[in-house]
């Protein structure tokens, strides 16, 4: 892996972010990249302009503003705080400033590189949205490489947890994952599954096993009886130290997922980072 982007509102970056993004670029040995996103489409206002002898009205912002030059000077901290934080963690860094739509600018930005750490908080709206929020939403549906959702806080990385439904994207999940962080090849491995028996099929617990024991040294293989969503966030919920891998079954169907509150759940409840994928 070579770029890590790291979405960062430009006027409060979360720290838990950079520093989660500071361990993965030093694992990996890859450049993070902050994209500081501001949402200048917000301050513009309606006034009235001059050309030609016409009067006219346009939306323009106003940067003469008290507002907006203590709004351009917190984010030259905050500049400064990524900066620092990267030297700080012993990692390569560039950074962008993208000033237009939020999502639209990090989507493009998502195109050319190999995975982009959110904080499932992140808004540029004013009212409270909760986790995840929809920007947050806009990114899973559309994003152009894997996306991982930071945790709360972070301590060491014990155990990887790939969860598999059957679906190629699940699959897929697992192998951005593992192609990704080799790093990890020595971590406990658990891999995953809900079904109506609570057991794996042997022909693919086979598969599975052959496949991924080229890439790890410890698998386990789990299987629970029950409701995908409800079982799940059960097991997960008295995780610690861990890393979970899913796919987001399609990008038709991650808003039927959203929709169900599965992956609400599980954004919103885990707290550990959380790798999504989707084809």
């Amino acid at each position: 892996m070579e770029k890590i982007l790291l979405a960062i509102d430009a006027i409060n970056p979360d720290k838990n972010a950079l520093e989660f993004s500071c361990y993965l670029g030093r694992l990996t040995k890859s450049k993070v990249t902050g994209i500081f996103l501001e949402n200048l489409a917000a301050e513009e206002r309606l006034v009235l302009k001059q050309m030609h002898g016409m009067t006219y009205v346009d939306w323009v912002v106003d940067e003469k503003s008290d507002d907006h030059k203590a709004k351009m000077e917190l984010i030259e901290k905050n500049i400064l705080f990524f900066k620092e934080g990267c030297i700080n963690g012993g990692i390569s860094y560039s950074l962008h400033r993208d000033s237009g739509v939020p999502v639209r600018e990090l989507i493009e930005e998502s195109r050319f590189a190999d995975v982009m750490v959110v904080d499932a908080e992140t808004s540029f709206n004013k009212r409270y949205e909760g986790t995840p929020t929809e920007f947050i939403r806009g990114i899973l549906r559309k994003t152009e490489c894997p996306v991982i959702i930071a945790p709360e806080s972070f301590k060491a990385i014990d155990e990887i947890i790939f969860t598999y439904n059957g679906s190629s994207s699940s699959v897929f999940a697992i192998k951005m994952f593992s192609y990704l962080f080799p790093e990890f090849y020595d971590k406990k491995v658990t891999i995953i599954q809900v079904n109506k028996a609570g057991e794996w099929q042997a022909q693919d617990k086979y598969k599975f096993n052959e496949w991924l024991k080229s890439h790890y040294t410890n698998l386990h293989f789990e299987a629970l009886i029950g409701e995908t969503g409800t079982k799940l966030f059960d097991y997960l919920f008295k995780k610690e130290n861990m890393f979970l891998v899913m796919g987001a079954f399609g990008r038709n169907s991650l808003s039927q997922f959203f929709k169900h509150s599965h992956a609400d759940l599980l954004i919103r409840t885990v707290t550990q980072p959380i790798f999504i994928a989707h084809l």
